[in-house]
């Protein structure tokens, strides 16, 4: 008996994580279709994407783009309909034909797709860390509303979650708690004062891992961990002191449950976010990724060290707003977006963007968000109060 193909929406298809999906799918072309595409400005990559895999959609971000890109489809003869704005992402997301979204788009502009996909009981696969970080409890409650089924996408989650028991209402019963593992990043031995000369391309340099450049510079500062920390928290729905983190350079070990008799289990593989994405893909079952496998015979010792507050000070913001009111994690979220792109723009220093993000904390009193318009509401405040502080600064 011939397997129904599941067809796929992805969000964010011209980006890493899209791009490694697309590379999987292909892989295994009697499971998986692609229904819809989505990219922001990347127009000839989406089309060697619609080539390729003919959705019956592609959306992108603006009409200008969405213009250019149906003049060359129609040129190339391809039975693929444009579109643009974040109406489109929305319905692409939750369109009755689709099966699985994978959430692919950086920021706080992939939230609302996220939530039309877990309204409508769709398979997630959440690459979005801002679906959780914004979202929080609100995006949770609307997963469990719509009967979706929600699989992290992250190497670290995903490590967590294949590391978990199957029955998610034990969890709280058998685990003590998680481990995320780090890599620290290319700045994890420089010198600290020399921090204060990191260009863009340098912090973008990644030891590891092939990433975008927000999520690199994320991975230099380690706000990327920070916002992993409270992503688990929402995820796993355990407390903020049942997570810790842990640099392990080599990024072998992906993350590790810590149980209840202190028996460890951890998730191993090579640095390749083609295995969570073929995971998330197929569960509960298993496919090919394409990654290549661990030869335990060659490995390299693996080391483990305890995070340095001062080279990496974003990363206890992370206790910081998940111990504060509901709507912190939205703006810490918010104000990193910010300083990122400012810093990425030279705008800013690389030691500043922290300062932005504590500054912007200390500046909005932020009260109880209990839906998704006004967490987003208090992001728009938080990134108003950011450029003002960022443009206040002389990179």
């Amino acid at each position: 008996m011939a397997l129904k193909k599941q067809r796929v929406t992805v969000l964010g298809s011209t980006g890493s994580i899209g791009v490694n999906t697309l590379d999987v799918i292909a892989r295994h072309p009697e499971r998986f279709e692609v229904f819809a595409l989505s990219a922001a400005t990347q127009i000839d990559l989406m089309l060697a994407q619609c080539a390729q895999f003919k959705p019956q959609y592609a959306v992108m971000a603006s009409e200008p783009h969405a213009r250019q890109l149906a003049e060359k489809i129609k040129a190339n003869q391809l039975p693929v309909q444009v579109l643009y704005a974040q109406g489109a992402l929305e319905m692409i997301a939750s369109h009755e034909s689709v099966d699985t979204v994978m959430a692919a788009i950086v920021g706080a502009a992939g939230l609302a797709p996220c939530m039309a996909a877990a309204r409508t009981g769709k398979r997630l696969l959440l690459a979005n860390k801002e679906a959780l970080v914004v979202g929080g409890e609100v995006f949770m409650q609307a997963v469990r509303a719509g009967g979706a089924k929600l699989l992290p996408i992250d190497s670290e989650h995903s490590a967590i979650f294949q590391s978990l028991p199957e029955d998610s209402a034990t969890w709280s019963q058998r685990v003590e708690k998680i481990i995320l593992t780090a890599s620290g990043g290319p700045f994890r031995t420089r010198d600290t004062a020399s921090l204060h000369h990191v260009t863009p391309d340098e912090a973008c340099a990644h030891p590891n891992w092939v990433m975008g450049r927000k999520i690199s510079v994320d991975s230099a500062t380690m706000m990327n961990k920070a916002l992993e920390v409270i992503e688990a928290k929402y995820l796993f729905g355990l407390t903020p002191a049942q997570i810790e983190v842990v640099i392990h350079p080599q990024s072998i070990i992906h993350s590790m449950v810590q149980y209840r008799d202190t028996s460890v289990v951890a998730q191993l593989g090579t640095p390749d976010m083609r295995v969570p994405i073929a995971y998330g893909l197929a569960w509960p079952e298993r496919v090919a990724s394409g990654a290549k496998a661990l030869d335990f015979r060659s490995l390299a010792t693996m080391t483990f060290e305890v995070p340095d507050n001062e080279r990496f000070p974003g990363l206890p913001l992370a206790w910081q707003v998940l111990n504060g009111p509901a709507g912190s994690t939205a703006v810490l979220n918010a104000a990193n977006e910010v300083a990122v792109a400012a810093f990425l723009d030279k705008r800013i220093r690389f030691d500043q963007i922290h300062r932005v993000n504590q500054e912007t904390l200390d500046t909005i009193n932020v009260s109880e968000a209990g839906d998704i318009e006004g967490l987003l509401a208090l992001d728009g405040q938080a990134r108003s109060v950011a450029v003002q502080i960022a443009g206040q600064l002389e990179a």
